[in-house]
């Protein structure tokens, strides 16, 4: 049952046949061990090679000029989504599927494309029911949702398990800076103005003022596992609305733990993830220089870092996803596999929008003729149309 290679590459089609029946095994979401679901035969994970035991990073320098060894890579079958830009991978003898993301039919491309091989993945927690129940109450809580929408993604068709791709980046960072600290003072002074009775008088005014200090300083900050998605299948919105990840639960890349679902390979190359890694770090970089700064107010005029130690690592997370084509028009959905946590496309049901607009204005009429407050005419309009 051993799904690699004499070399400890695992093989492209990531197969675990029973050996009761020999169909295929799948690994079993929360319960860490593979199932046959023609017999019902389990059997435990393999236990990684003590060199395979940790996940290491690797010199972000050696990612970059191509410097990484054949072990740490592997030739996958790709092919691009034309609607949403997933990169997809497919099993040997697969030649078409949907695209999980958005449900638009994608055709294999010809040959293969050398990737560099995750190094951690975190194993799905949430099992497909459990992720369908979780998308069912999403789509239950939205307003004005269109009702066939939700009883088909209900009654539709089973959801699909992907790991998406990540990159993850370390680095030590000290940031030469200059700015100015602005420190609050207030002064006095007096006002000649004219009272209600048409007497001037005279009162002071208190005024706030701003001194500010030239000041130049040095911080440093250590980096760990600043994570950057690594594919462009999913909105930026959604991607984030899944987060928090917990990597605390990475575990060393076994095949096994893909074993029944798919794979999503990375569409941002590694300079790109670190580009966006850099981003994250500067914004954390900045707080720490408005901290070290002090006083009341801050102005930073210039900022020098300096990285080192910069390494990475690729790793795989869970995701359910679901893609639904509802009256021509496509909706996806994805659901956290680790949390359960829910975020995709919202729909809108043109309809119940109109007969809320309709009942707004008769609730609201109706209010004002018998003397209702308008905020609680609202508040009878919401329990009438529901959700």
């Amino acid at each position: 049952m051993d799904g690699r290679d004499l070399g400890g590459v695992p093989k492209a089609d990531r197969r675990f046949p029973c050996p009761s029946c020999g169909a295929d095994l799948r690994f079993q979401p929360g319960e860490g061990r593979l199932i046959c679901d023609h017999c019902g035969h389990t059997e435990p994970l393999a236990s990684p090679s003590p060199a395979r035991g940790a996940i290491s990073e690797t010199a972000f320098r050696r990612g970059i000029e191509a410097e990484l060894p054949a072990a740490e890579t592997e030739e996958k079958r790709l092919s691009h989504c034309p609607n949403c830009g997933a990169e997809i991978t497919f099993d040997p003898g697969l030649h078409a599927m949907d695209c999980p993301f958005c449900a638009t039919p994608v055709v294999a491309d010809p040959g293969t494309t050398r990737q560099i091989r995750p190094k951690g993945v975190a194993p799905f927690l949430v099992t497909e029911n459990e992720a369908h129940q979780a998308m069912s109450r999403w789509l239950g809580s939205l307003w004005f949702a269109p009702s066939g929408l939700v009883d088909y993604a209900r009654k539709g068709r089973r959801l699909e398990g992907i790991y998406l791709p990540f990159w993850t980046f370390d680095a030590r960072t000290r940031s030469d800076y200059s700015g100015r600290r602005g420190t609050i003072y207030y002064t006095e002074r007096p006002v000649t103005v004219r009272d209600q009775a048409g007497r001037m008088r005279t009162e002071m005014r208190r005024e706030q003022h701003i001194r500010w200090t030239a000041v130049s300083g040095r911080v440093a900050r250590d980096f760990d596992d600043v994570l950057v998605a690594a594919s462009r299948s999913l909105p930026a919105s959604h991607g984030e609305a899944l987060a928090p990840w917990d990597l605390t639960r990475l575990e060393p890349y076994q095949p096994e733990y893909l074993a029944g679902f798919r794979s999503e390979t990375y569409s941002v190359t590694l300079d790109d993830g670190m580009d966006a890694a850099r981003a994250v770090m500067d914004r954390t970089i900045e707080r720490d220089i408005r901290f070290d700064i002090g006083g009341d107010r801050q102005q930073i005029n210039d900022v020098n870092t300096e990285l080192s130690g910069v390494t990475f690592k690729h790793i795989l997370l869970p995701a359910w996803t679901a893609a639904y084509r509802f009256r021509g028009r496509s909706f996806g959905f994805v659901v956290n596999g680790q949390t359960g946590k829910v975020s995709g496309d919202r729909p809108w049901s043109g309809v119940k929008i109109a007969a809320a607009v309709v009942l707004l204005a008769l609730v609201i009429g109706a209010g004002l003729w018998i003397g209702q407050d308008p905020d609680r005419a609202f508040a009878t309009l919401r329990q009438l149309i529901g959700r």
